[in-house]
């Protein structure tokens, strides 16, 4: 029997997101810094690395973990073959749908594609059309 993965209480996983998200906001608001003082670009680019370097580890250990179950249990075989699926496959594809579906990776997805959006719009302003 194979030890199975459990998802990280609700209180790391918010940790991550809000790490990603700060991070992302971080990043996105030396372009209006960039006007204002070149202490607070350091400071905004510290935290933003940081802050994507701890959500990264831990979207990279999350990925690493859902492709070694699939792999050990030989999960895409036994799916598109429709063979039978032990209980231990069973409770390996519980985690990784769990996981899958509780994520909160879409909002972070989200949160940088529009704050990308936004600080491109205000750097344009700032940079070339004030």
């Amino acid at each position: 029997m194979i030890t199975q993965p459990k998802t990280h209480p609700r209180i790391v996983r918010e940790f991550y997101f809000w790490s990603g998200i700060v991070a992302t906001i971080a990043y996105r608001i030396i372009v209006v810094l960039n006007n204002v003082s070149a202490k607070w670009v350091t400071i905004s680019w510290y935290i933003g690395t940081v802050g994507f370097v701890v959500y990264f580890i831990h979207r990279y250990e999350i990925s690493n973990l859902r492709a070694k179950l699939v792999k050990q249990h030989n999960l895409a075989e036994k799916i598109s073959a429709k063979g039978e699926l032990t209980d231990d496959d069973r409770q390996a594809l519980g985690y990784i749908l769990q996981t899958l579906t509780t994520s909160k990776e879409r909002w972070n997805s989200i949160v940088i594609f529009v704050s990308s959006g936004l600080a491109l719009a205000v750097g344009i302003y700032l940079d070339f059309l004030r």
